[in-house]
């Protein structure tokens, strides 16, 4: 078998992900427009979700794991008095509710209760998670439905906004990595007595990276690999020190609890620490030069 050739590109797109398209259709058109095999994303978005989707090129893809651990924010909509086969608006209607004595504040209420913070959150069927090999959604696909374990996530913040039309709740959440909106929708009209499900779903941050600087797939710029860690903590080390680093040494761990992305003297990107042991830092990961 040849060998793949090196990357020649290298770089972190951020990408305002269009309704109707994939996770995977976005990086398969980066890899078009930029020529490069070695593209992935950070954090799926389903097809019709929009916004916020980190994209790495080249070497940054060694860098997408400190992206997606990042909090990420969405803005969305929740439909009262219907629950879903997918708990979005893509699913068939399964249950209809009378849920039209419900006001803003009980909703309110019942987020500050029951949905903030720490909390656990059954994965949904409709799911890019693994089990055994399949992805959950591919399994649904097929009619298969299994047990799901329950997983920690934290809501950082789950603001009920406002009615965006009789029976339909604007929300706008900030959450860590690994949480289901739709999941969250589903829960807020289970416990205010009834059903939901979400509709209109648009992420609006993963970490440092927003709305703001973000452009559709065919238009978005290249940044530099070095935005990738742009939410760590940056240090800077003389030419000796970036010798060891090439080497994968461990050294002693800076000020902070890391993890550390580490420059040379010019501003070029060497590697990742984290802490290690008692007073000390290792690579995460070491860019090639």
């Amino acid at each position: 078998m040849a060998r793949r050739k090196p990357a020649t590109t290298h770089g972190v797109a951020v990408v305002d992900k269009p309704a109707g398209m994939t996770s995977h259709d976005v990086v398969g058109m980066l890899r078009r427009r930029f020529g490069e095999r070695q593209v992935g994303h950070a954090g799926t978005l389903d097809p019709d979700a929009t916004g916020v989707l980190v994209v790495a090129v080249g070497k940054a893809t060694r860098l997408l794991r400190f992206v997606e651990k990042t909090r990420k924010g969405y803005i969305g909509e929740v439909v009262l008095g219907s629950s879903t086969s997918t708990l979005d608006s893509a699913g068939d209607v399964v249950a209809t509710f009378d849920m039209s004595d419900v006001d803003i504040e009980q909703a309110r209420a019942v987020v500050a209760a029951r949905l903030l913070g720490d909390i656990e959150q059954i994965p949904p069927m409709v799911s890019a998670i693994r089990v055994d090999g399949k992805r959950l959604h591919e399994l649904a696909r097929e009619g298969i439905e299994i047990e799901r374990a329950p997983r920690p996530v934290t809501i950082h913040r789950f603001d009920v906004v406002d009615w965006a039309a009789p029976g339909v709740l604007t929300i706008d959440v900030e959450c860590s990595a690994g949480t289901y909106i739709r999941t969250l929708a589903d829960d807020l009209g289970r416990l205010l007595g009834g059903g939901a499900h979400l509709r209109n779903l648009r992420r609006t941050h993963v970490g440092a990276f927003s709305l703001a600087e973000a452009a559709p797939p065919d238009e978005c710029e290249l940044l530099p690999v070095a935005s990738a860690v742009r939410a760590l903590a940056a240090v800077h080390v003389d030419d000796d020190v970036a010798a060891l680093i090439a080497n994968g040494r461990v050294l002693d761990a800076w000020p902070g609890d890391g993890p550390w992305a580490v420059f040379d003297g010019g501003g070029e990107l060497l590697a990742v620490y984290e802490t290690f042991g008692d007073g000390q830092a290792k690579p995460a990961v070491v860019l090639p030069v």
